[in-house]
């Protein structure tokens, strides 16, 4: 019987090997507040400091803390090109404290048309986002790698009040790469019986490249003055996540899923330009 089980599991690898579990999570809701400084430093050359908080747990949790300064150069009258850094203090609710800081860095180059009323913008964004602290190897790369593409749609006909949409992709260009035998309960080896606990899964690298968000939001830009611009928006998240858990030593993989599930966020901003 054994004997049986090993020869079946060995015709099955090549379609478990790259198995995984797919979890539906609950729907959830928050919300962020920004302000934000933009200062012209000389023509077409801005440098703007923004200051972030978020909530999230459909509203009843603080999630995070976030930073960015940012440089901005218009190249040509339809071309801008960016640069920037952000500091994020993720907090943890459960612990009552601030989880290790990550660091981001940011290339974007953005591209708009004007058609009447109407302006289109094609928006690119190459992020890095470096962990700190300890976390484990076998479940993150230390630096992740995303880009992120959106195309927005703004309104200009309202004077001083600009609606707009856009819709965004996110692609993960470094997830883990996970080959390992599945049995549809438990993840092991392919010599014997599978057995959760087993050594019987590899990581193959961080070259596993995917879409892990399909983003959508309608927002609103109003301008108090020439300085002052209030801006209110809600977005949408439709996510999905690659999850690894694995022990620290990389000994045994407790679960490979895929999550899927969508978030929401109510927000609101004020930016100052001087």
């Amino acid at each position: 019987m054994k004997i049986r089980i090993i020869i079946l599991l060995g015709l099955l690898f090549p379609i478990l090997a790259t198995a995984q579990t797919d979890n539906a999570l609950d729907p959830e809701y928050g919300g962020r507040l920004s302000f934000t400084l933009d200062k012209k430093i000389v023509r077409r050359l801005h440098v703007s400091f923004e200051e972030e908080v978020r909530f999230d747990n459909n509203f009843g949790a603080f999630d995070r803390l976030q930073s960015t300064l940012s440089l901005n150069y218009k190249i040509h009258p339809n071309i801008k090109i960016g640069a920037g850094y952000a500091l994020i203090n993720g907090y943890s609710s459960s612990a009552n404290a601030f989880k290790n800081a990550r660091h981001r860095f940011m290339i974007d180059v953005k591209g708009t048309l004007k058609f009447g009323d109407w302006n289109l913008s094609l928006k690119e964004r190459m992020q890095l986002t470096h962990r700190t602290g300890d976390y484990n190897v076998y479940q993150n790369p230390a630096n992740a790698l995303m880009l992120k593409s959106r195309l927005t749609a703004k309104y200009l006909g309202f004077g001083k009040v600009e609606p707009y949409a856009y819709f965004e992709l996110r692609n993960y260009l470094n997830a883990p790469v996970i080959n390992a035998a599945y049995d549809g309960i438990n993840y092991g080896t392919v010599d014997g019986l599978v057995q959760e606990g087993d050594p019987g899964w590899f990581l193959e690298g961080f070259n596993g490249g995917y879409i892990n968000r399909y983003r959508g939001s309608l927002g609103i830009d109003i301008k108090l003055n020439r300085s002052s611009t209030l801006n209110f928006y809600l977005m949408g998240d439709y996510c999905i996540d690659k999850e690894v858990d694995a022990n620290a030593e990389g000994t045994i993989l407790k679960s490979y899923a895929k999550e899927t599930g969508f978030r929401g966020w109510l927000g609101a901003g004020y930016e100052f330009a001087f």
